[in-house]
Parts: C-alpha cells; structure tokens; sequence
C-alpha cells in the first residue's frame, strides 16, 4: 500500500484520496461492487454523506420544521419543509446503490466479502462490528476482489 495524492485508475483504490477526489470517485465508480475502497475514500465520503445529511435537517428545521399529531401520534413536515424532505428523499435513493458499493468495496480491501455488511443487521451490536470494519487496515490480499 501506498500513500498518494495522484489519481489511480478507477478499478484501483486511491489511497491518500482528498476529499474532492473521493467525492468525484464515488459518483464514478456508482454502481460498481467490484474492486476495492481505500479508508480515505471510504471515510472521506462518509463524512461527505453526513455534511449533505446535516444541511437537509438544518435547513427542514429552518423552513418549518416537523409537526407532531398527538391524535394520531405521527409526525409530519409543515409548508416549504415538504419540498425539502421530498429532496432529502430523492438524495437519499440516489446514493442508497452507490453507498451499498462502497460499503462492498471498503470490505474488499480489509480482504473480506461484502457480505459482512449483512453483519450490521444484528440488534444492537452490529453496526459497531461493522464499523470496525469499515476502520481497519488495507491489506495487499484484498486485491483478490479486483477485476
């Protein structure tokens, strides 16, 4: 493994990937489930994710907000808070694919299958295994899963 700044192939990682790059490289490589994920890439557009996430709730809460129906004990969005959540929304299925491929190939390059994923599906403590995961370190046997 090694650290660079310059841009690799697509069906490689990038390691030492910036932000931008890793922004650029998630979009491209959209669907693709094959191959590896550096961490930077990984983290860099968790952090992306999260950012765009925030701005949708601030700018909801911002526009109205949400409601609460103790009659019926929903919750809503009130006035311009609909458009806003209905972007949120298309946002949210735009990226549910290429978050997926992402999550695949960060795992390829901690040589595991993408499959671990399903391991966050178990209560309480499988996010975190997962999330471990996500954190550990590349390894050179990871390239089993490159095309």
């Amino acid at each position: 493994m090694t650290t660079s700044t310059t841009e690799a192939p697509l069906d490689k990682p990038l390691y030492g990937a910036s932000f931008g790059q890793a922004f650029s490289r998630f979009f491209k490589k959209y669907a693709t489930f094959s191959g590896r994920a550096s961490r930077s890439e990984f983290w860099w557009w968790f952090l992306a994710s999260m950012i765009v996430n925030a701005v949708f709730q601030i700018v909801i809460q911002l526009m109205g907000g949400y409601t609460y129906d103790p009659s019926t004990g929903s919750f809503g969005l009130t006035g311009v808070s609909v458009f806003i959540g209905i972007l949120w929304m298309i946002w949210g299925l735009a990226t549910f694919i290429p978050w997926l491929a992402i999550i695949w190939r960060r795992l390829h390059d901690t040589n595991r299958s993408g499959g671990f994923f399903f391991l966050s599906l178990i209560p309480f403590v499988g996010w975190i295994i997962v999330l471990i995961l996500y954190a550990l370190e590349s390894k050179p046997e990871g390239a089993r899963f490159d095309r």
